[in-house]
């Protein structure tokens, strides 16, 4: 509470409003990410750990580089909820170690055939059954894991956001480009993969109501969107 104290004088707004006004940001970022973690994850817990975000992004944002502060806001909030998640990763090595196997598998048949692998083909390089490496999704896709959020910030994690009187242009130039990368990749996915990704993250639908659009159960949305997160991390080999 004493680092946000001595920032707030730098700020020409009072952050006490922003914090108070963006509670519900909070809120919402927090129960997205519930949606599809396991019960043992308290949504309390992010709430706390997103409420840390907040008055972090209220104490650094300036409004003279341009961006909005729920924007900037969002970034910090999500940040702080996947640290947090990420100290208590509660993941058996077992996931860590399948995982792995999987999107090796996935990145050496993708450059073989210069395509999208599909599970068949991910499950034959690996010398299992397709029903094994359904349940290697199954057992994963609730997992940290399968973060989108952690994909897309995974390269910069090691580093702090730039704050408002110190930014970092390689820094930014490099979140950027990773960016255009991964937008060139989701471009490359399978069709349903990329529907699954775009109701889940732009729409904010949750798996039952995906499921519902896609005529599928939640347990086969799931699978896809698991999928489509390790079709993106094996393709990020090649950055």
């Amino acid at each position: 509470m004493n680092t946000y104290s001595n920032v707030a004088t730098r700020n020409q707004y009072s952050n006490g409003d922003l914090v108070t006004q963006h509670v519900d940001l909070v809120k919402r970022i927090a129960h997205h990410l519930a949606a599809r973690l396991p019960a043992t994850v308290d949504v309390n817990d992010l709430l706390q750990s997103g409420m840390v975000g907040l008055l972090e992004a209220a104490g650094n944002f300036d409004a003279s580089r341009g961006a909005s502060f729920e924007t900037y806001a969002g970034i910090r909030i999500r940040g702080a909820m996947l640290d947090d998640i990420r100290k208590h990763d509660w993941t058996p090595r077992s996931v860590h170690h399948k995982y792995r196997q999987v999107t090796d598998a996935m990145h050496a048949v993708e450059g073989e055939t210069g395509r999208a692998a599909t599970a068949e083909e991910v499950a034959e390089h690996m010398g299992i059954g397709i029903d094994e490496y359904h349940k290697i999704l199954a057992d994963s896709a609730c997992s940290r894991l399968f973060s989108f959020e952690e994909t897309i910030e995974e390269p910069t994690l090691q580093h702090k956001p730039p704050s408002s009187d110190a930014p970092l242009p390689d820094q930014e130039l490099y979140r950027s480009q990773f960016r255009e990368r991964l937008a060139g990749s989701i471009d490359q996915l399978p069709e349903r993969e990329q529907l699954v990704l775009s109701l889940y993250y732009e729409r904010e639908l949750n798996l039952k109501e995906i499921g519902a659009v896609l005529d599928v159960s939640e347990s086969r949305v799931c699978q896809i969107h698991g999928q489509a997160v390790m079709r993106l991390r094996a393709a990020a080999k090649n950055w």
